[in-house]
């Protein structure tokens, strides 16, 4: 664990967001993306800083690998497809309520010691055939399950209780506080209750940067490495058939990303470059072909990026436009080129 003794919370304040992003129909700018960017170098400097990446926000989903990390810190012992899980907002395949199941059988558990709140799965065509099927929401199909399942086991494992394993003073999350503040570097500025209803942690986009940064240069066998490689090496786990997080993973060598609710992701390459990005009004849209535009800042060959580029903007059926990143995420003259 770093030693360095984590520096004041970020402000809570309105974000001071800026553009991020046009779109663009026929040549003219028909909306604007409002958002926050980071970009850090290996060094662990500020690259590129759009927007306010020093305000107080809520990661969402986004931190599931730091509270992986907490997990496996605190004596979680999966490795593999199962710790992938543990990180995940799933799209509630057949294989993620499998691995969930496997998980809550290692603690002797079961489906109804889930905490977290009934829903559909995530996955578009796994919910409308979960739909057609007439089945319910359930903790199971639920997107945060495996976390749930995971953070279960861990305090099985530590012998606290389980019923309350969400309350906010509960051990498991106030471990799970303590690596937020130790891999971000800062205090939590706030804490509240995530969709699912676990603690959320709010931190600076910097602060979730940084801490993806930690993750993806921690020596191996450390729990920081151990959930990294899961995730890299098993990302249709941390996501599912078909989502842009898993496919950013598979495009870029080395990569760990994760993405949360309104518009968050965070991603870090294994020499540190890190970035984060908010966008300001939750719109996936912008999300994805910002991410890509500034990891090529971050020296991400833009050739593997052209994917995430965004859906083009149709009229009358044919594309007349898209999403357009803006000019200050273009990357620098010289940068290099991560291939």
């Amino acid at each position: 664990m770093n030693s360095t003794f984590p520096v004041a919370a970020p402000p809570v304040r309105e974000p001071l967001h800026a553009p991020v992003a046009h779109l663009v129909r026929g040549g003219v700018v028909e909306g604007v993306h409002y958002g926050s960017v980071v970009v850090l170098g290996a060094d662990g400097e500020v690259r590129l800083g759009l927007g306010d990446i020093e305000a107080a926000c809520y990661p969402r989903s986004a931190l599931k690998p730091v509270q992986a990390v907490a997990m496996v810190r605190a004596g979680l012992p999966l490795g593999g497809e199962l710790l992938s899980l543990a990180a995940a907002s799933h799209s509630g395949e057949e294989r993620h309520l499998a691995g969930t199941r496997r998980v809550l059988a290692g603690a002797g558990l079961t489906e109804d010691h889930l905490r977290n709140t009934p829903d559909l799965p995530f996955g578009r065509a796994v919910r409308e055939t979960w739909v057609r099927e007439g089945r319910p929401p359930s903790r199971l199909a639920q997107n945060c399950s495996g976390k749930h399942a995971a953070m279960l086991l861990t305090a099985r494992l530590n012998g606290w209780s389980l019923g309350d394993y969400l309350d906010p003073g509960h051990p498991l999350q106030r471990a799970i506080a303590e690596t937020v503040e130790d891999l971000t570097g800062q205090r939590v500025a706030r804490v509240t209750v995530d969709g699912c209803g676990a603690p959320l942690f709010a931190v600076s986009l910097y602060g979730l940067a940084r801490a993806a940064a930690r993750i993806t240069t921690a020596l191996p066998g450390t729990p920081e490495a151990r959930v990294a490689d899961a995730m890299r090496d098993h990302p249709g786990m941390a996501s599912g058939s078909g989502r842009d997080v898993a496919a950013l993973m598979g495009a870029v060598p080395g990569l760990l990303a994760k993405d949360g609710f309104e518009g968050v992701q965070v991603a870090a390459l294994p020499d540190g470059s890190a970035v984060a990005v908010k966008i300001s009004d939750g719109a996936d849209r912008a999300r994805v072909p910002v991410t890509a535009a500034a990891l090529a800042h971050a020296g991400v060959d833009p050739a593997a990026l052209t994917a995430f580029a965004g859906e083009p903007l149709l009229g009358g059926g044919l594309p007349v436009g898209g999403i357009r990143p803006v000019h200050a995420l273009e990357p620098l003259p010289g940068t290099a080129v991560r291939r």
